[in-house]
């Protein structure tokens, strides 16, 4: 518990014992109630936080595959056209290279 040990967090409940008056105790108890309620809370809200932030992750990983395969999708379909036309530019330089050399 925050790197002290049990011996050690008894020390110093002893010494906050024997240092703070007992009619001062409710007023401690209640403050030390408050603190660990604000801590809590903390708590709960940095873990909401996280996993709504862990959830938009989530959601938008599949949002990135669809871009991924529909841009690669496109991009096939553009280059596919432009490597026939290379190709049947290419056959038709070659039928005249047949032809002229005949």
């Amino acid at each position: 518990m925050f790197g002290i040990s049990w011996a050690e967090f008894l020390v110093i409940l002893l010494v906050g014992v024997l240092v703070i008056p007992a009619r001062m105790w409710p007023d401690v108890a209640k403050f030390l109630a408050k603190v660990v309620n604000f801590i809590r809370g903390v708590i709960w809200k940095i873990s909401d936080a996280s996993e709504h932030i862990k959830q938009q992750i989530d959601l938008e990983k599949p949002i990135d595959d669809l871009i991924r395969t529909t841009t690669d999708d496109v991009l096939a379909d553009f280059s596919t056209p432009i490597k026939n036309i290379k190709q049947q530019k290419n056959k038709r330089k070659s039928v005249r290279k047949g032809k002229s050399n005949k």
